[in-house]
């Protein structure tokens, strides 16, 4: 049987790329970044009884971290992490 190769593919290498505030703006990324075949994770912020909005961390695989940086340009809703 053959070794497989990963030459130069990012295999498993996720990073946190942004913070999004609120659940519309989390449901509008999500959807945008479906759309676009970048794989994502969600970290689900612990919830707090006297914090009213959510922040959800988004983690993508590193090979995307362009294009979605590209995609998400402009919105306020959206703080991207150091790419």
């Amino acid at each position: 049987m053959a070794a497989i190769n990963f030459n130069a593919v990012f295999f498993n290498h996720e990073i946190p790329f942004c913070k999004v505030y609120g659940t519309e703006s989390k449901d509008r990324l999500i959807k945008l970044l479906i759309m676009n075949r970048i794989s994502f994770f969600i970290e689900w912020p612990e919830r707090r009884f006297w914090d009213e909005r959510n922040v959800f961390t988004i983690r993508i695989n590193e090979a995307d971290s362009m294009l979605a940086k590209n995609l998400v340009e402009g919105w306020d809703c959206v703080k991207l992490r150091a790419v």
